[in-house]
């Protein structure tokens, strides 16, 4: 073995770190998820504005449930694909609270775009909310987590 130079150890540890960051760029969770996201807030929004009170409070909690379900194998943000699997420490620890505040930042957004569209006096104003959140979430879901964990730095 030759012996390892001060420069040399300091290139392998840049080179370390540099991987390290492109695994954690790729943390994150599926496009379908997000989609699913949208299409849940959606149904919720329909639900709310055409059904009874009884089955918007049903469909919010069994939403709340399947999302707990699904998300709690996905949550870490360590199995974006079946070909990524990573270890915690790499996914950060962070990224569920993450993803749970953004998912409230968007019921405050929803709530918000109601109440303003029936003060206007818009026509189903819950729907168009859900339907604004739902795009929202639909098309830009992954950039927002991804803006949000490099903002916290999770």
């Amino acid at each position: 073995m030759e012996k390892t130079t001060a420069e040399q150890a300091g290139e392998a540890i840049a080179a370390v770190d540099r991987a390290q960051r492109q695994v954690a760029a790729e943390v994150g969770l599926p496009r379908i998820y997000w989609w699913g996201m949208a299409a849940g807030w959606l149904a919720l929004g329909l639900i709310d504005q055409f059904g009874p009170a009884w089955l918007t409070v049903v469909g919010t909690l069994g939403f709340g449930m399947g999302h707990s379900a699904f998300a709690a194998r996905l949550l870490g943000g360590r199995r974006r694909t079946d070909r990524l699997q990573v270890s915690a420490a790499v996914a950060g620890r962070r990224v569920p609270f993450v993803v749970v505040g953004m998912l409230l930042g968007l019921v405050g957004v929803t709530i918000l775009a109601a109440m303003t569209l029936k003060a206007d006096g818009a026509g189903h104003p819950t729907l168009w909310a859900a339907a604004l959140t739902a795009a929202v979430t639909g098309f830009g879901g992954p950039e927002i987590l991804r803006a949000l964990l490099r903002w916290s730095r999770a």
